[in-house]
């Protein structure tokens, strides 16, 4: 149930309704927007009247939810969010890109990475230190010392940093570290760790789930929000449908759905969503000009080297060529990169 307050609600009219609620059984989750202050109610009964409500001072109007996602929902915070960190917003007018190897692999690796997105106008640099394998064979990453390199390339160049959290050990070391979370697609319906997530104050970045619905996301993002934790940016990377050709099939239609349904930032990821370098610009661009607030990116200085996922990272040339076209894209669309 979501309680508009009136323009101009006093403090006590706003704790009166929220008093209320919670006696009738709700968890309450506040909004203050520019003009009003939504109140979400959470759980309750099924039956309760909304007029009880209603009729309260300061309020204006009162809705029930039908989605089975209450606090992601566009309705509970209509203006849409906007996640502020360290003075780079995302989810406002500016496209922030976030590019970077798949994993950390040495210091020159990582210091030259560093130079290479940032020169190019990147906000935020992506990187592994712990990397979930399909194969446990696989390179698994560097752990703290790859993040610690991480970190100290990023300071350099005044970047963001953005790194994968596994499970519920691993969010102390990285919030050390790391500016935003990581939810990887395999942990999309981990829910011990999306509870613990929800429970601190630290961006989170949620991938959608190899085979998730938009519905499935939307409420996984709901179990962060319900501790309390906002900071929530939702990212596109690819579903897996019955094609070969690529890796998964990016689902750019995503993104104008989330936008509609949700007042989350999303973020898309077409270097997972195809698996192919010659893919990402193409679907980068794409996903600009669809809206979305951010691009999730790997690049690498010498991708056929890499000791993980160089098949779909870009070379810093054609890298640097594609920030200047998503530049005019987002122009054209009303937004700035």
């Amino acid at each position: 149930m979501l309680v508009v307050m009136q323009q101009g609600a006093t403090e006590a009219q706003i704790q009166r309704i929220i008093d209320r609620l919670i006696e009738d059984g709700f968890d309450v989750h506040r909004s203050t927007g520019a003009i009003h202050t939504v109140l979400g109610g959470v759980g309750g009964g099924d039956q309760f009247d909304t007029a009880v409500v209603e009729v309260m001072d300061g309020v204006k109007e009162v809705h029930r939810i039908v989605s089975p996602y209450k606090l992601a929902s566009r309705a509970f915070r209509p203006q849409g969010t906007v996640v502020s960190i360290k003075g780079v917003e995302i989810g406002g007018s500016q496209v922030v890109v976030m590019a970077g190897p798949c994993s950390v692999e040495n210091r020159d690796q990582i210091e030259r990475s560093a130079d290479i997105v940032a020169d190019a106008g990147a906000k935020v640099i992506r990187g592994g230190a712990f990397k979930p394998r399909s194969s446990p064979y696989s390179f698994q990453g560097l752990g703290e010392e790859g993040l610690k390199m991480m970190r100290e390339a990023a300071d350099r160049r005044g970047l963001l940093v953005i790194s994968e959290v596994m499970d519920s050990l691993q969010i102390p070391l990285l919030s050390a570290y790391s500016d935003i979370l990581q939810i990887g697609a395999r942990n999309m319906q981990n829910y011990n760790l999306l509870r613990d997530l929800g429970r601190i104050r630290k961006p989170v970045l949620l991938k959608r789930g190899i085979a998730a619905t938009i519905e499935e996301l939307l409420l996984s993002a709901e179990y962060i929000l319900s501790g309390g934790n906002y900071e929530v940016m939702l990212c596109e990377r690819g579903i897996r449908t019955f094609e070969t050709y690529t890796r998964n099939t990016f689902d750019v239609s995503a993104v104008p759905v989330i936008k509609k349904l949700s007042h989350l930032p999303i973020i898309a990821d077409p270097s997972h969503g195809t698996g192919r370098r010659d893919m990402v610009p193409p679907m980068a661009r794409a996903a600009v000009a669809a809206g979305a607030d951010g691009l999730l990116m790997e690049v690498h200085h010498d991708p056929d080297h890499a000791l993980s996922d160089g098949a779909q990272s870009m070379y810093p040339e054609p890298y640097a060529e594609l920030m200047q076209q998503l530049r005019m894209i987002a122009t054209a669309v009303g937004r700035s990169i």
